[in-house]
């Protein structure tokens, strides 16, 4: 009985002894400060194809909001669908002072701006590709996978030249020169290969241009009125699209299915009235987001600008009637009004 209770004694002192005296204490969060010495007062540059369209904007009042929160500036300049005067912009940006600690760039074609953009790099600027991809190693590119952006398109085009359809499609392409272009094209052409019913009976070029998609579409329609469906490359210029298919009274017998930013008036008005019959849509406020998380994870990482690359790519699907929700597009006076 003796050794009993002196066992349960020593076990008694030992379980005391493991025991904390006081509250358990953190150390001090030292996270706040380092997060705030790397990024307050940094300059942030966005460089677009031009300012003057729904993603821009969307883009630009995100990162206007965040940049600002977090101590930055943020700036933007407006090429007006200019190469030269966004490689002026870019180049101007480089050599100012304090020069620009990271610029999001949305390169119009896959060259024009290589040589311009790693002589920032070697400056120590870091530089995000925005939703047109380049031949150039970006500290990360965030957008569009395109390929399977124009495969979703050509999925839709497949829906709507069903049975008892001519299953004639025609596209209406960007240029020969842009990424998103170039590689929509070889999306759409992959699924429609396993497809042999289906045939393309024209792919004029717009230009990104409404009134010469709207012309190109004409001549297509005057060709082959019984087309069952075209794919228009941009909801920027499909709207010319639409107007050709209207003027030929053809709405709601040709499918006209393209791609867009999700801008509430841009597309979901555009699927509700059945003047586009699906439209491909950027998720604009994670893409957004994609990018405000990489421009503070830059800025902490010490990494050297050029030395790493990453690929975000955003989430799309083909929206029609048939799975439009609430939240399927955005709102840019709403996204604007957040803006500081």
């Amino acid at each position: 009985m003796r050794l009993m209770k002196t066992l349960a004694a020593v076990a008694a002192i030992a379980v005391a002894g493991a025991l904390p005296s006081g509250p358990a204490r953190a150390d001090s969060d030292t996270g706040p400060a380092d997060y705030a010495k790397a990024l307050n007062g940094k300059r942030v540059v966005m460089v677009p194809l031009a300012m003057g369209f729904d993603l821009a904007q969307g883009w630009a009042a995100v990162l206007k909001r965040e940049v600002t929160a977090f101590g930055g500036t943020f700036e933007t300049r407006d090429p007006n669908w200019s190469t030269e005067a966004g490689a002026q912009a870019l180049t101007e940006a480089i050599s100012s002072s304090p020069k620009p600690d990271v610029l999001v760039v949305m390169p119009p074609d896959l060259n024009s701006y290589t040589k311009i953009m790693k002589k920032a790099q070697e400056a120590g600027i870091y530089v995000l590709l925005l939703d047109n991809p380049a031949n150039f190693k970006a500290d990360a590119y965030l957008g569009s996978d395109w390929t399977n952006l124009g495969a979703l398109e050509a999925g839709a085009a497949v829906k709507a030249c069903g049975d008892g359809t001519s299953k004639k499609i025609g596209l209406v392409q960007g240029d020969e020169v842009n990424a998103t272009s170039l590689y929509q094209y070889e999306g759409i052409m992959k699924v429609l290969d396993a497809h042999p019913d289906l045939k393309v009976v024209a792919k004029p070029d717009s230009n990104w241009d409404p009134t010469t998609s709207r012309t190109v579409t004409a001549t297509m329609l005057q060709q082959n009125p019984d087309m069952c469906a075209i794919i228009d490359f941009w909801d920027g210029d499909a709207t010319g699209a639409a107007a050709a298919i209207r003027d030929a009274g053809l709405t709601g017998k040709v499918a006209l299915i393209t791609t867009g930013g999700g801008e509430k008036t841009a597309d979901c008005d555009m699927i509700e009235n059945g003047t586009y019959t699906s439209v491909v849509m950027t998720e604009l406020a994670h893409e957004a987001g994609d990018m405000v998380a990489m421009i503070k994870y830059l800025l902490q990482s010490g990494i050297k600008p050029g030395t790493a690359t990453a690929h975000i790519y955003t989430l799309e699907q083909a929206t029609s009637k048939d799975n439009l929700r609430p939240d399927s597009c955005w709102d840019l006076k709403a996204m604007q009004a957040m803006a500081p």
